[in-house]
């Protein structure tokens, strides 16, 4: 699986890309048909805030899937959008149709 880590108009730490990469490319012993991660981290200004934003899209053979989560750190944010990820990649076949 490729994983492509895009982080627009911020710098990262080597630290955080690593984490995240190492997450995402875990997501590839769940389902191993995973062609693609593409992780968009990004700051969204909410109320006087900064929020932190994690989207990951998986491309997978006949069917994408996709998961965005907020929260206070972009370590946070990648674990609870991978979290999404490996619940939707475990459901039954079945219920994939439709879904991207």
């Amino acid at each position: 699986m490729q994983i492509i880590i895009q982080s627009p108009h911020i710098i990262i730490t080597e630290g955080l890309y690593d984490f995240v990469k190492s997450k995402v490319g875990k997501l590839g012993n769940i389902y191993e048909q995973i062609e693609l991660a593409s992780v968009f981290l990004r700051i969204k200004k909410q109320h006087n805030r900064e929020t932190r934003v994690c989207e990951i899209r998986l491309t997978i053979p006949g069917n994408d899937q996709f998961a965005e989560k907020y929260s206070n750190t972009f370590e946070e944010a990648a674990e609870t959008t991978i979290d999404a990820l490996k619940e939707q990649l475990q459901k039954p076949d079945s219920e994939f149709e439709g879904s991207l």
